[in-house]
């Protein structure tokens, strides 16, 4: 895609990566589970479901016990998500962050959002070739390929296809994480106010994120 950068164009220090899975693990450890969020509000979609619509919400809240049970061993693999999520918030870097899962749903392949922080935003992505053509997060979860915009209105201006959600977003990184044996279990999705913010400090944060969200996944 125009002016966008595959994620292993990057050499992200094994260093840096290490420090942030152990802060992140701290983190995790100091797990609340008062924090988790099991539902949260979403934007309505615009004709054909394709599109958010930017200020608009839904009255009803989307509710995360209908696709997640909520039983003790989610309930914590969700706290450590969230923790995951708030470790991310306090570096002030990032003005979206969120978690989500590759799950079986209603007869098909979807993203469903975990956890996250920011401005509200869809539940759902479907994970299929006509989707990918206009979001990251379907692209990036069919084909296991992170992706990383410094320039949101570059990338747009030289023909690469975006799906916006919040206009005031400048930057976006989205990354797959997977499991042991290379299957793609969802993606993390960062997107900032301001361009060029995804430096390689910032990538080695999202790529130890990679690393540590597989041991949290809800059953």
């Amino acid at each position: 895609m125009a002016n966008s950068i595959d994620f292993t164009d990057y050499v992200i220090d094994p260093a840096k990566v290490a420090d942030f899975r152990q802060q992140l693990e701290t983190e995790i450890q100091q797990s609340n589970e008062q924090q988790i969020v099991w539902q949260y509000l979403i934007p309505e979609l615009g004709e054909g479901g394709s599109c958010s619509l930017f200020g608009q919400l839904q009255e009803a809240p989307f509710e995360l016990t209908q696709y997640i049970a909520a039983n003790e061993s989610n309930t914590q693999a969700l706290a450590a998500l969230t923790s995951v999520v708030s470790f991310v918030e306090k570096q002030k870097l990032i003005d979206w962050f969120g978690i989500y899962q590759s799950r079986q749903i209603e007869g098909q392949t979807q993203l469903l959002k975990l956890s996250y922080f920011g401005n509200p935003s869809r539940p759902l992505f479907p994970v299929d070739e006509n989707y990918a053509r206009i979001s990251n997060n379907a692209f990036v979860a069919l084909h296991g390929k992170g992706r990383v915009i410094n320039n949101v209105k570059q990338y747009v201006a030289n023909g690469g296809e975006y799906y916006t959600c919040d206009p005031a977003v400048k930057s976006e990184v989205c990354l797959p994480y997977f499991s042991d044996s290379g299957e793609v279990l969802g993606i993390i999705d960062a997107e900032a106010f301001d361009n060029d913010v995804f430096n390689q400090d910032a990538l080695a944060l999202l790529q130890a994120i990679c690393e540590v969200v597989p041991n949290y996944l809800p059953e």
